[in-house]
């Protein structure tokens, strides 16, 4: 692909916005979608009995985060790009924006999990909280100032992991968790896309806004790291509260970073496609974005393995039984799909330059890792369904099989169904959010100082 030497003359001074009907068609279909399947959603959640909530619950769970994360991760590359002050990136950072811009709208899809009724199927320490007695603050209390109700009905239950980790583990403490990740980063996110936007319109543009927003990220991405790390303890690692993992945060952040980025680059290649971005964006840009893909690919793989690699060395029961699970009937292969799939296969691919610099086959590429993203939050969530349903009600999900009687099955018949539906359902809403965010603003900050450097970067 061809790329002249960008002038001022070619940056049009009122910018480029989207405008066309097939994209407000797409926005208005996925806008429908999300509405019929998020109403059937609930009453999959709220109102279905139990071997139909249950299930969906996992599954609603799964969708969520995975998408979850690539909203994030429009948010992290948004403050990395303030904060490293990169001229590259500027011709691209209105879409980083607009993909962050998505995340305050995923406490719609966040919502259901602060009730009881899907709470109680994912979250057992909650359960056990409530048997033990009290009230919720009173788990609050005890982890602060001392002992209380709560405590000495964990105590007299046996469960001494909680009672050390009730300083955590409490519901009002989750709920206020819960509030910070979408308040304090929704708040981020919409601050520095306004200051951002704010320029386009500005008659005297200068370095005002950008210096504001660089001062804002750095500070922000604290907010980031404790969002990302917590929401995935919160929400993944406290469905087996037994386990733990100090690389978990940073695993998740790998995954957010890498996938987010492709999507990043995806909706650039489109834009393109469509007749925008056209002066502002070239085979570098590509080739750089490309990089950042295999950087954040060789850096998922990095963690993972540290991660697997110090549970098995340590040989902990409460550690190794997160693998266990998923090396149980063939949750394995999913296992060792991950290890050539999403590593080795990116990894030589991406190591040719001239690929990174096609927009159409790096983004077939891109493409792929968001499906290998999609397998790895699978093997996340879903494993753990049917252990823990089978614990609560053993009459509709039996651990034990016909084929497995000496083992315990992890597969539950049919919830595959809810599984996609799940995600279709999270995915429309995100997409319509998205769509909507790309279509409010110009395609890329034209008045930034930066950005006829940024169009003629070379590397």
């Amino acid at each position: 692909m061809s790329h002249h030497f960008v002038t001022s003359a070619d940056i049009p001074a009122e910018g480029e916005r989207i405008s066309s009907s097939k994209l407000d068609s797409v926005r208005r279909i996925a806008g429908g979608a999300a509405a019929i399947t998020g109403l059937i959603s609930a009453y999959l959640l709220f109102v279905a009995p139990p071997n139909i909530a249950g299930p969906f619950a996992y599954s609603w769970l799964f969708a969520l985060f995975f998408f979850f994360t690539l909203a994030i991760g429009g948010c992290f590359w948004t403050l990395l790009h303030n904060v490293s002050n990169s001229s590259w990136g500027t011709s691209v950072r209105r879409i980083m924006e607009n993909l962050g811009a998505v995340f305050p709208w995923m406490a719609i899809f966040a919502a259901p999990l602060l009730f009881p009724q899907v709470q109680k199927w994912l979250f057992e320490w909650m359960n056990i909280h409530n048997a033990a007695g009290g009230s919720p603050f009173d788990g609050f209390l005890f982890g602060f100032y001392g002992s209380d109700s709560v405590k000495h009905g964990l105590e007299e239950q046996g469960q001494a992991l909680l009672v050390n980790k009730a300083w955590y583990m409490n519901k009002v403490a989750w709920y206020i968790r819960f509030a910070f990740y979408f308040i304090g980063m929704g708040l981020v996110i919409n601050g520095l896309r306004k200051l951002s936007t704010a320029q386009d319109v500005d008659p005297n543009p200068g370095t005002g806004n950008l210096f504001k927003a660089r001062a804002r990220s750095s500070y922000s991405l604290i907010i980031f790291a404790i969002t990302i790390t917590f929401a995935g303890i919160d929400w993944l690692q406290g469905l087996k509260y037994e386990w733990f993992s100090t690389m978990w945060g940073v695993y998740l952040f790998a995954g957010a970073a890498l996938n987010s980025m492709a999507v990043i680059i995806i909706t650039a290649t489109l834009l393109q496609k469509g007749g925008y971005l056209k002066r502002v964006v070239g085979p570098e840009h590509y080739h750089i974005m490309g990089k950042l893909l295999l950087a954040f690919t060789i850096f998922w793989a990095y963690v993972s393995f540290s991660q697997f690699f110090l549970i098995w060395y340590a040989n902990i029961a409460e550690e190794t039984q997160w693998f266990t699970i998923r090396n149980t009937e063939g949750w394995n292969t999913g296992s060792i799909a991950l290890v050539f799939c999403h590593f080795v296969i990116p990894f030589v691919i991406l190591l040719q330059a001239w690929l990174k610099k096609n927009p159409k086959l790096l983004s077939i590429v891109c493409a792929y890792t968001l499906v290998m993203h999609i397998l790895d939050h699978y093997l996340i969530v879903i494993p753990e369904r049917s252990v823990s349903l089978g614990n609560m009600l053993p009459d509709i999900f039996p651990l034990k099989s016909d084929a497995h009687p000496d083992g315990i099955t992890t597969v539950i018949p049919g919830a595959f169904w809810g599984d996609i539906f799940a995600f279709v359902a999270v995915g429309s809403g995100f997409l319509f959010f998205y769509l909507r965010a790309l279509s409010q603003t110009a395609t890329y900050p034209h008045r930034d100082p930066r950005i006829l450097e940024s169009a003629n970067v070379s590397n």
